[in-house]
């Protein structure tokens, strides 16, 4: 009797161990960051440029006046998102959105210029919930994100009517959030989607990255950290699975990874462009780690998004010549 109440003891204090290391991946993972906290300082020089990048463009965004826009999420949260008109009247319009615990100007405000005055394009930059402005204390790692996504892609059919025609271009944890939209199978308007080293699932990404946030790889600690995800925030981890939605795309979609990803390795920009059924192309960029494949590869980032709305938007006797 000593030796099972001993062993159920142990039982009991390894699970209750379990759990609470769960926890802390689980906040480490899916928490909104606290601002008030300070930072351990950057020391990588190419993330420092960056930083300095992003911080100019973001000022020249702000000095555009871009419309600080509202709606209601999902849950009932509000969104925030900056939107910047076209210099001329279009209906073509692009939603970008962003990664991991970053925010719409940060993440994509260097391509402003590009989309803006290259192609001409409305910009939409918006912050997902437990991101930037928009409220939220827990983050959606693409799964409600998506729902959320159509909401805007709504918003902007409402708004600008229902000849426009949509680009859906996300980054990392946006780039499977945009991924994930086709699960719901997204509305005529959304024409092609463009994903910049997104994961093939949250399952998989969180395990890959689990020994930087508790010091050791353990995958039944990601699926203890699912269900501490599902009363926190509402979603299990499976929830978002770019991988498995993509039998459901209809859209072209244009793959990008950097080669040296090792946060969202590239094999997982590999696995998803060979599942993808619809029309697609790639752009893998050497000697790039993870979403910096614009920065080191500028004018291929942004010829292959050309050609590839050329090819799958633009009316054929104007593919031409249009660029």
């Amino acid at each position: 009797m000593k030796k099972k109440n001993k062993a159920l003891t142990v039982g009991l204090g390894v699970t209750a161990a379990a759990f609470a290391v769960a926890d802390l991946a689980c906040d480490y993972a899916i928490k909104r960051p606290d601002p008030s906290k300070e930072k351990k300082p950057e020391t990588r020089e190419m993330y420092i440029k960056r930083a300095e990048i992003r911080r100019q463009n973001n000022q020249n965004l702000y000095d555009l006046n871009p419309e600080d826009l509202t709606i209601k999420s999902v849950d009932g949260l509000d969104m925030k998102a900056w939107y910047l008109p076209a210099e001329k009247e279009t209906k073509r319009f692009v939603i970008c959105v962003h990664g991991h615990k970053c925010n719409g100007p940060d993440e994509f405000s260097h391509m402003m210029p590009f989309y803006h005055y290259d192609l001409g394009y409305n910009y939409l930059l918006p912050d997902l919930t437990g991101h930037g402005r928009s409220e939220g204390e827990y983050i959606g790692f693409g799964s409600f994100d998506a729902k959320n996504i159509l909401l805007w892609v709504d918003y902007l059919i409402n708004r600008f009517g229902e000849d426009i025609e949509i680009i859906l271009h996300g980054i990392s944890m946006g780039a499977a959030t945009v991924l994930n939209c086709n699960e719901m199978s997204p509305p005529d308007q959304v024409k092609i989607i463009i994903e910049d080293c997104g994961f093939t699932s949250a399952e998989a990404v969180m395990n890959n990255n689990l020994k930087d946030m508790i010091g050791f790889k353990f995958m039944p600690i990601v699926k203890l950290g699912s269900l501490v995800s599902k009363v926190k925030a509402g979603y299990f981890f499976s929830e978002s699975d770019p991988f498995k939605n993509m039998n459901k795309a209809k859209n072209p979609v244009l793959f990008i990874h950097g080669e040296e990803d090792t946060y969202v390795p590239f094999e997982y920009g590999k696995e998803l462009y060979d599942a993808c059924p619809t029309p697609k192309d790639y752009l893998w960029v050497p000697n790039t780690v993870h979403a910096f494949s614009y920065y080191n590869a500028k004018d291929e980032y942004e010829q292959k998004v050309k050609d590839f709305i050329a090819k799958y938007m633009d009316k054929k006797e104007d593919a031409v010549t249009a660029y």
